[in-house]
C-alpha cells in the first residue's frame, strides 16, 4: 500500500511541475508572442490540471487547510467540490480543444470553414458557459459530502483522507449517475466525432500530398502536428476517463470502499493531467525552440 502511495505522490509531483512549466510557457507566448486561439484553450486546460492534481485524494491543498486549522467539514467540502469542478472542466475543455482544432483544419469548402474567423469570439462565450455550468452542476456535492466520522455507525463511504459520502437514497444515486453519464457520453461522443473528422481530413491531405510528391512538407505541417497531438490526448483521455468512470460507478452503486481501490482510482485520474503537458511540450515546435 505504501508503494502505491509513493507512486501516486511521484505522479502528482511530476504532473504539477510539468503543468506549471507549461502554464508559464503558454502565458509567455500569449502575452509576448503572437498566440493562436488554441493557446488560450491549452493554457486554461493546463491551469485546470494543476488544480485537479492538487485537490485529488487529499494531495496538496489539504495540507494548506491543515496548517490553517480549518474544520474538517469545510476542508472536505472545499477540496471535493473544487476537484469535481475541475474534473468537469477537464472533459469540457478537452472537448472544446478537439472541436476548435477540427474547425481550424477544416477545408475552405466545408461547413465548418465559416467559423474559422470567429473562433476567438465563440471561445470567450464557450469559456463562460463551461465554467458557469460546471460550477453550478458540481454544487450538489456540497450537500452529499462531509467530514468523515464513523463509517460503521452512519454508513458513510470514506473517499479521501478527510472526506466521506453521506448515505444517499438509491434512486437519487442512480439519478445523479444517469445525469452525469449523459453529460459525459455526449462530450466523449463529440470528441470521438471530431477526432474521426480530423483523421479523415489528414488522410485526404496525405493522399493529395503523395500525389503532388510533397509528403515531406506535410510531415512538417504545424497543423498536422497539432492535430495528431490532440488526437493522442483525446485517446488517452477517453481510455482513462472510462476506466475511472467504471470504478466510480461500481463504488457509488454498491456503496463500497477500499483504500487500495481508491489509490488506483486516483492514479488513473491523474494519468491524463500528467501526460498532457509532456505530450504538448514534446510536440510544440515553439516550446522546443524556446528551450533550445
Amino acid at each position: 500500500m505504501s508503494s502505491l502511495k509513493n507512486v501516486l505522490y511521484f505522479q502528482a509531483g511530476l504532473g504539477v511541475i510539468t503543468n506549471m512549466f507549461l502554464l508559464f510557457i503558454y502565458t509567455f507566448i500569449i502575452l509576448v508572442h503572437k498566440s493562436k486561439p488554441m493557446d488560450l484553450i491549452s493554457c486554461q486546460l493546463t491551469f485546470i490540471h494543476i488544480v485537479l492534481i492538487l485537490t485529488g485524494g487529499g494531495i496538496g491543498l489539504t495540507d494548506v487547510f491543515e496548517s490553517l486549522n480549518s474544520e474538517n467539514d469545510f476542508k472536505c467540502k472545499t477540496t471535493f467540490y473544487i476537484n469535481r469542478v475541475m474534473r468537469g472542466l477537464s472533459i469540457c475543455i478537452t472537448c472544446l480543444l478537439s472541436v476548435f482544432q477540427a474547425v481550424t483544419i477544416s477545408p475552405s469548402t466545408s461547413f465548418l470553414a465559416k467559423f474559422k474567423l470567429k473562433l476567438k469570439k465563440y471561445m470567450i462565450s464557450a469559456f463562460l458557459f463551461i465554467w458557469s455550468f460546471n460550477l453550478s452542476f458540481s454544487s450538489r456535492w456540497i450537500f452529499y459530502v462531509g467530514a468523515f466520522t464513523n463509517m460503521s455507525e452512519t454508513n458513510q463511504m470514506k473517499v479521501t483522507k478527510y472526506c466521506s459520502l453521506f448515505p444517499v437514497n438509491y434512486i437519487i444515486r442512480a439519478l445523479i449517475l444517469t445525469v452525469t453519464t449523459s453529460r459525459d457520453v455526449f462530450l466523449v461522443g463529440v470528441m470521438l466525432t471530431t477526432s474521426a473528422y480530423m483523421v479523415i481530413i489528414l488522410f485526404r491531405h496525405q493522399r493529395q500530398c503523395k500525389y503532388l510528391h510533397s509528403l515531406s512538407r506535410l510531415r512538417a505541417s504545424p497543423e498536422k502536428q497539432a492535430t495528431l497531438t490532440i488526437l493522442l490526448l483525446v485517446v488517452v483521455f477517453v481510455v482513462m476517463y472510462w476506466v475511472d468512470f467504471i470504478i466510480s460507478s461500481i463504488e457509488l452503486l454498491l456503496w463500497i470502499y477500499h483504500p487500495a481501490i481508491l489509490t488506483v482510482q486516483m492514479f488513473v485520474m491523474n494519468v491524463y493531467p500528467t501526460i498532457t503537458p509532456l505530450v504538448q511540450i514534446s510536440s510544440d515546435n515553439r516550446i522546443i525552440n524556446m528551450l533550445k
